[in-house]
């Protein structure tokens, strides 16, 4: 039986006011994170061809975007680096004088305040652009361990806030777990990019990291986009090993794992909107097709309607006008 007329849900959307009042979902400035890319030299902002609107920053430009997201009420950022030189083993992820551990120090003294995360991989700083050291052609996961580990306690001892290892090992979590105790980090939550999945979505990030592998591809190591109880399992492991917080990547495409995940845990549960997500609303908007604002809106809506209560995205900087 219909109880319509006496029933119109329509009622409640008759106007703006209206419409916010009974709204189920909420999105602000409160729960975005902005990506930054950092790289030596000075005085440089590099625009970045597949991300418009972002760019590679030396640590000196760096400072000042980051300040400028503060003033803008963005809580705050994910750093990843580029360094001077690569080889095979991704050295300048955890050298002391590293970029991004340089980056960590000038941030901290020159924007006070702001959440410092950092990604914990090796695939900007190896030679053949995998997330660990190579054996048989094919990244050998243990010996791995121990680089992601002082990569953790690097960043760490120069200032991060978090640390988010990103590269898919098993048994990372519980690595950096041991390495920042051990060296005195025990209140360094980790976020894991828990379920991180072989996507086609990476594209444009892998310019800006300039990231891309020299040989094969990573889905040796990342999750088949096809499975959603693996990326469970995924996630149960990494939070008995010591995990702070779960991330879905990418998120459109795995908005079923997102809120998967939010049903089955109780830890937080952050989405990373990725590069390729933004670009193909970017490039549908400067043609004309789409209005930028309202599909981005829509798009940072829907994840955090699927379970996520964090969302790291390339549009936190527009957001904070459009909100």
């Amino acid at each position: 039986m219909s109880s319509f007329p006496s029933t119109r849900l329509r009622r409640l959307r008759r106007t703006g006011v209206l419409r916010s009042l009974v709204r189920e979902t909420e999105l602000s400035l409160d729960d975005v994170l902005m990506p930054l890319f950092v790289v030596p030299g000075q005085g440089i902002v590099r625009p970045l061809a597949g991300l418009p609107g972002i760019v590679q920053y030396s640590v000196d430009e760096l400072c000042r975007e980051a300040a400028g997201l503060q003033r803008l009420g963005i809580p705050g950022i994910l750093l990843f680096g580029l360094p001077e030189e690569k080889d095979d083993v991704g050295s300048g992820a955890y050298a002391d004088d590293g970029i991004v551990q340089r980056a960590l120090r000038a941030l901290r003294r020159e924007v006070p305040g702001l959440l410092l995360l950092t990604d914990v991989c090796l695939c900007e700083y190896t030679a053949h652009g995998h997330c660990g050291v190579i054996r048989d052609g094919d990244v050998d996961n243990d010996p791995t361990l121990d680089l992601l580990a002082r990569t953790a306690v690097s960043h760490a001892a120069a200032g991060a806030d978090i640390v988010c290892p990103s590269d898919m090992m098993d048994g990372r979590i519980a690595a950096l777990r041991r390495g920042l105790d051990g060296a005195g980090h025990p209140g360094i939550p980790i976020v894991s990019y828990a379920a991180k999945y072989a996507s086609a979505f990476y594209g444009p990030f892998r310019e800006a990291a300039e990231s891309t592998p020299a040989f094969g591809d990573r889905r040796s190591y990342q999750l088949d986009p096809a499975n959603v109880r693996e990326a469970l399992r995924e996630c149960a492991l990494d939070l008995e090993e010591g995990a702070d917080v779960l991330m879905v990547k990418p998120a459109l495409p795995y908005l079923d794992v997102i809120r998967a995940v939010r049903d089955r845990f109780d830890a937080p549960v952050w989405a990373y909107n990725v590069s390729g997500e933004y670009a193909m609303v970017k490039s549908a908007a400067a043609g004309g097709w789409i209005d930028e604002r309202q599909a981005a809106l829509e798009t940072l809506v829907g994840i955090k309607r699927a379970g996520a209560e964090v969302i790291l995205t390339y549009w936190a900087k527009e957001l904070a006008a459009w909100l």
